[in-house]
């Protein structure tokens, strides 16, 4: 049985901005940098024998480890065409590491194939998660295909940018598939939600405003806002506590 997610987000930024955006969004506070590597570091990468100006490679975050453009082109009609190859962290659950190599278990190799359409203001984005097929496997005919974005502009305001976000996952790990198939969605969830708040981030700075607060940072106001939540309410009880015990001693000394 395949797992279905389908999702749509809003960003409140113009369609052109977004695009400019998706190309610069590592690192962000979201995607942790790696020791010595504060900046993008592009590097020439070979691609059938040639080293075109366009085909960078990257290594920066502890998240995106490597990134490379391995191919590009402008359709007749004027589309661009990109593909892209990308190495991330995606540390598995302790009881799925004993079945993949260290090197395996810790990380993931993301295809990730690009149409823009400028003319029509859509960008529709493909990704393969495509050394974790053994274990999880994601399909969607009449090809496998892990997630699949469409940018677009938004219905109701032309200055902002609708994100249909679909994805599929699927294993047929026998015995473990339902497991993994769960712990493959709630991943996918919570990268879907750092995803966007590395955008706002970056569209943010790409506008010369002050980028909103990280996630640790949110974490920890969440935190201490709990915290005087819950002594607020052990107060309040307390003092609650100790009128009804003297509403109680009022009343007996009435009967005496």
């Amino acid at each position: 049985m395949v797992k279905y997610f389908l999702g749509q987000s809003v960003l409140r930024s113009s369609w052109d901005q977004v695009f400019a955006a998706f190309w610069q969004r590592y690192p962000n506070p979201y995607r942790k940098s790696g020791p010595g590597c504060s900046k993008w570091e592009p590097q020439r990468a070979v691609y059938q024998g040639k080293a075109p100006e366009d085909h960078l490679s990257a290594t920066c975050s502890k998240h995106v480890l490597t990134e490379d453009i391995v191919h590009r082109e402008v359709t007749p009609d004027q589309k661009l065409l990109s593909r892209r190859l990308l190495t991330k962290t995606n540390r598995m659950p302790r009881w799925a590491e004993r079945l993949f190599p260290a090197n395996v278990a810790h990380s993931v190799y993301i295809l990730e194939d690009s149409i823009v359409d400028p003319q029509n203001q859509t960008m529709t984005t493909f990704t393969w998660n495509i050394n974790h097929a053994r274990l999880m496997v994601s399909a969607s005919p009449p090809k496998v295909v892990e997630e699949r974005c469409v940018y677009c502009v938004n219905s109701d305001n032309s200055g902002w940018t609708e994100i249909r976000r679909e994805a599929w996952v699927s294993s047929s790990l026998f015995g473990v598939s339902r497991a993994v198939q769960e712990f493959g969605l709630a991943r996918f969830k919570s990268n879907v939600t750092k995803t966007m708040k590395g955008f706002e981030y970056i569209l943010a700075k790409l506008q010369g405003e002050a980028p909103s607060k990280t996630l640790v940072e949110t974490a920890k106001e969440a935190k201490e806002k709990a915290k005087e939540t819950a002594l607020a309410a052990t107060e309040k009880a307390k003092d609650l506590a100790n009128k009804a015990a003297t509403k109680k001693q009022q009343q007996q000394q009435q009967f005496v």
